[in-house]
């Protein structure tokens, strides 16, 4: 069931048919957030022995080799929304038998994990389309082990704001559901179990030469998932009027080559980072403590709290 802190006006039935649709390829854009994201290891100094790549089909599968070749020795795990879906993914994600690459390589199994099996995970663009992400953000955390460590990109309420404009300008209702301020998630966070998270942004602006490659490029980010979507099918002539009316709104200045305008659409990237620490548990003559708290406090090395320096994702 959903918590009550759930998203409100995204659709829980919309949102769970796109997360179990299978895409013939990752989108561009959350392919190159996946590598900006990657980026960000280099100041994480954990070396993880074992992480999760959660929905790669959706998140990247070119971002699964970035970080297989920054953690070589590493065991690697994917989690799709279907389970049946998770081998196909990987034999998209492995090299050919006959690339030296994969001889010595860690398999790449599916998931799910163990409870506190894994040093990483790796959640690229998936968050902002969760209808309870406070549970997927509570299932990663008990999926990490202690002092392992998250790493999220999501879309922040700034996305698509061209399109919300011309939407409402037209009467059109809502293109997409309304997405979360990234100081939201960093709250989030701490309330899921997360200790220090760290979380930036940045705007990403994308150009294209017509309304057909917008609307290409627009189905395979996503869908609407918007409770006040329209509730029926769009004729030929509804097709029609979004092509000019976007053709005719969204125009950019003309190229520096001469090619004329572009159509422009802009997308906000938040980024965070956060750590799991060992449950603190204080003990009395009469306390209880379960058989996984007690390994994790011998993990983490301490008796009777957490603590310690975590690594950060900004430089």
């Amino acid at each position: 069931m959903p918590s009550d802190t759930a998203p409100p006006t995204i659709d829980p039935v919309a949102a769970r048919r796109w997360e179990r649709m299978g895409l013939a390829e990752s989108p561009w854009l959350h392919e190159e957030v996946a590598r900006r994201m990657a980026e960000r290891l280099q100041w994480i100094r954990l070396q993880p022995e074992r992480w999760l790549h959660w929905a790669p089909g959706h998140g990247g599968i070119q971002a699964h080799r970035l970080v297989a070749a920054r953690y070589p020795k590493s065991q690697a795990f994917v989690q799709e929304a279907r389970t049946e879906s998770a081998s196909s993914t990987i034999k998209k994600i492995i090299d050919p038998w006959w690339r030296p690459a994969r001889w010595n390589a860690p398999r790449v199994l599916p998931g799910p994990v163990p409870d506190g099996s894994v040093q990483m995970v790796w959640a690229n663009m998936a968050l902002h389309a969760a209808a309870d992400p406070q549970a997927l953000l509570a299932q990663w955390q008990r999926a990490l082990a202690p002092q392992g460590f998250l790493m999220l990109s999501c879309l922040g309420p700034d996305t698509l704001r061209e399109l919300r404009s011309l939407y409402a300008a037209q009467g059109w209702g809502m293109p997409c559901h309304e997405f979360t301020d990234m100081h939201d998630w960093g709250d989030m966070l701490v309330q899921a179990g997360y200790a220090e998270p760290v979380m930036d942004m940045e705007r990403i602006e994308l150009a294209f030469t017509s309304p057909e490659r917008l609307l290409q490029e627009l189905r395979g980010l996503g869908r609407n998932l918007h409770r006040a979507r329209h509730g029926a099918l769009r004729g030929r002539s509804w097709r029609a009027q979004w092509m000019e009316t976007v053709a005719s709104n969204l125009g950019g200045p003309p190229a520096r080559d001469g090619s004329g305008q572009g159509l422009k659409l802009g997308f906000e990237i938040i980024y965070g980072h956060a750590i799991k620490v060992a449950p603190r548990i204080r003990l009395s003559e009469h306390s209880a403590v379960s058989l996984a708290d007690m390994r994790a406090m011998l993990q983490s090395g301490q008796s009777g709290g957490a603590g310690g320096g975590s690594p950060r994702n900004r430089g």
